[in-house]
């Protein structure tokens, strides 16, 4: 499977360039079975990005460019009355794919963007007292704008806490947008990428990753960390318990990933600021500090020891 999870990312890496460790981790998260929130200005390859791994795993990809006039059944499907058959038909969303790119989420609706937290935390979409299942794998890479962009409002915390890591892609560097200059000026990128990987292996993986060893000592460890955001003066709102299991889960796929069958301290620092960063709340005195959510993630991580698993 290793071979497969190195041609997943070389693929993905010929649509994104330079963002290595970004590509790593979003391929990290879907095998954890996961959800990734992306929060970034426009234009830095989002979109590409979720095309990019959709097209090299053959996984069914849908998009939905989120607006103020986006309603519930747009995500989820409704029932239709046919008179062929005489019966209530149901019409899938776009929610039912493998692979949904829910662009500029915080640009619509409180009640369209909890049509979402349903399918995500379930697998699942219910219309008309109805259950479908959606097909495995499932993701959802949700985009938002920063907050104050015009037209946007923040996500409630209970859908933050539905997705697995937040990531921010961030400009290329200087050699990579010179790169990207040269690759879009006759070809797509996107049209060179083929499939390496199916729905079949991405399961595979997902289960092969669930198999990871974890010491009790590393649970201690997870536990800890979870806990002691929940107790920090500037922190209002830390780590639920949803989030020490995303936190679990993100440490057994990063090993995985990495060629290890057992996770090791310093898996959790790799995923600990993505994983933490979305479900943190702070206090307005940490602004009044000059402290940001970077910063007080570093804390944490300097505050709770690091298990010694040679004693």
């Amino acid at each position: 499977m290793h071979e497969i999870i190195r041609a997943i990312e070389a693929e993905a890496g010929k649509a994104i360039l330079g963002k290595e460790e970004i590509i790593r981790k979003v391929l990290t998260v879907i095998i954890a079975g996961g959800h990734i929130l992306l929060e970034d200005i426009p234009g830095v390859g989002k979109t590409t990005l979720a095309l990019a791994f959709s097209r090299a795993m053959d996984l069914q990809f849908n998009r939905v460019q989120f607006t103020p006039d986006v309603v519930p059944s747009d995500i989820t499907g409704f029932t239709v009355y046919s008179k062929k058959s005489e019966k209530f038909v149901y019409r899938p969303g776009a929610a039912m794919c493998n692979i949904l790119l829910a662009d500029e989420i915080n640009r619509t609706s409180s009640k369209t963007q909890s049509s979402l937290l349903e399918v995500m935390q379930e697998g699942s979409i219910t219309v008309d007292g109805r259950t479908w299942k959606v097909p495995e794998p499932f993701v959802v890479i949700a985009t938002q704008n920063p907050i104050g962009t015009a037209g946007t409002q923040m996500l409630p915390e209970a859908q933050l806490d539905r997705f697995m890591i937040q990531l921010s892609i961030g400009y290329p560097d200087e050699e990579a947008e010179i790169n990207i200059l040269k690759d879009r000026k006759q070809t797509d990128p996107l049209q060179s990428i083929v499939r390496v990987a199916g729905a079949e292996d991405v399961m595979a993986m997902g289960r092969e990753a669930r198999e990871v060893f974890i010491h009790d000592m590393i649970y201690g460890y997870i536990t800890a960390l979870c806990r002691r955001s929940r107790e920090h003066e500037l922190i209002r709102l830390g780590l639920s318990p949803r989030g020490a299991l995303s936190l679990t889960a993100m440490a057994q796929a990063w090993a995985y990933v990495q060629g290890r069958e057992f996770v090791i301290p310093q898996d959790i620092w790799a995923v600990f600021p993505d994983v933490a960063r979305h479900r943190l709340m702070l206090h307005t005195r940490a602004g009044v500090q000059g402290k940001d959510k970077e910063s007080i993630i570093a804390e944490l991580l300097q505050d709770v020891p690091l298990p010694q698993l040679n004693q």
